[in-house]
């Protein structure tokens, strides 16, 4: 990774924490809460200056991967300032500081959504993409495909002199797995039309039935290969295919968080924030190999993803995260009085303590995983 890149994946990490912080501040604007203090940025500051009119005072400090909106009052752990000082966030009104804390993830999820308008209405809808061979990305040990000498890259053309382009007539599946599942127990092996390189090679297989997956299996993962189509697109169009991408994004995102919590799938590719910095440079790299226009489509793709993550996990009722601030607002609501500040403050102070710890977990595992 050139430093370049390093740099690119910290300003996207700077820019998503920026919108967000952004968002409480905007939204504290509009209800009339004040705030103390909002900074671009973290580490030592390069420039101070401070609101008259609103009397809150502004930050651009030194590292660009992040920044902070601090209100009066906030995490008061004895009450005091509340009491004290009627700019305290706690003085006002329930609903005006739940919008406040939930524009936050808010501005994350329209990050998201102009970004990836923004996407379609450059690049247009692919409608006319063509899907063209199989390649092989992995072989099980001891499988067929190993027994018969495929290797990872082997490109399929045919199989039993079949064209394996593409996908099925129907079922949206791979047109080399149709030909695959018409083999039967006793029949002669498949033969596979692999080209490896410059090579064309004839690669003989007889497929296992596996019990598990009710079909006939090879022992290979595949990737079929596509050349998008696309068509321009209006804006209205292009902002409905940004909405749909932004939903679908975080319909995944949260079918894994489900899986990491209950069953720890996931823990093991999951990633802090080096592991991130990393898979944005070495992805935004990777693509600007092929051209600068497909870099910037791989940088802004990312940035829409991360950012309706964060957005999403900030909405998780964790302590210390917006979505346990909301939890606390709406109890204060329903009781019609808060929650004792001290607990309230005890309880954020223990989340963040809880993050802080995963974050070095997290990290550390980043680190490893960097230096394997």
């Amino acid at each position: 990774m050139t430093v370049f890149y390093i740099i690119a994946a910290i300003l996207m990490l700077g820019i998503m924490v920026t919108v967000h912080e952004a968002g409480h501040f905007w939204a504290a604007r509009m209800t009339g809460i004040p705030v103390k203090e909002y900074a671009i940025g973290f580490g030592p500051k390069i420039l101070e200056w401070k609101s008259k009119k609103y009397d809150t005072r502004f930050f651009l400090r030194l590292i660009p991967a992040g920044g902070y909106c601090m209100f009066y009052g906030e995490d008061d752990t004895a009450g005091k300032e509340a009491s004290t000082d009627p700019r305290a966030m706690g003085n006002y009104a329930v609903w005006k500081r739940i919008i406040t804390v939930a524009a936050g993830p808010v501005m994350n999820f329209l990050l998201a959504l102009v970004v990836a308008a923004c996407i379609f209405g450059t690049v247009g809808e692919d409608t006319q993409g063509v899907y063209g061979y199989t390649v092989v990305q992995t072989v099980s040990e001891n499988s067929p495909a190993a027994e018969a000498g495929m290797q990872p890259g082997d490109v399929l053309t045919a199989v039993n002199g079949q064209d394996a382009r593409g996908l099925a007539d129907s079922g949206g599946r791979y047109k080399i797995s149709q030909l695959i599942d018409l083999y039967q127990p006793g029949d002669d092996p498949l033969a596979f039309t692999v080209q490896r390189g410059e090579e064309t090679l004839t690669l003989y297989a007889a497929p296992r039935y596996d019990e598990k997956e009710k079909r006939s299996l090879i022992g290979i993962t595949l990737l079929v290969q596509y050349t998008p189509g696309y068509t321009p697109v209006s804006l209205p169009r292009a902002v409905s295919l940004g909405a749909d991408y932004c939903v679908r994004a975080g319909g995944a995102i949260l079918t894994s968080l489900k899986d990491l919590v209950t069953t720890g799938k996931g823990f093991e590719e999951s990633s802090g924030p080096v592991g991130i910095i990393q898979l944005i440079a070495e992805e935004t790299q990777t693509a600007a190999r092929t051209s600068g226009t497909d870099a910037f489509l791989t940088y802004a793709q990312l940035l829409v993803l991360i950012s309706v993550n964060l957005g999403l996990f900030n909405l998780i009722p964790i302590p210390g995260l917006d979505g346990s601030r909301i939890v606390f607002l709406i109890i204060e609501a329903i009781r019609r009085k808060p929650v004792p500040q001290r607990v309230e403050a005890y309880v954020h102070t223990a989340g963040y303590a809880l993050l802080f710890g995963l974050l070095i977990v997290m990290t550390f595992k980043d680190v490893l995983r960097i230096f394997r």
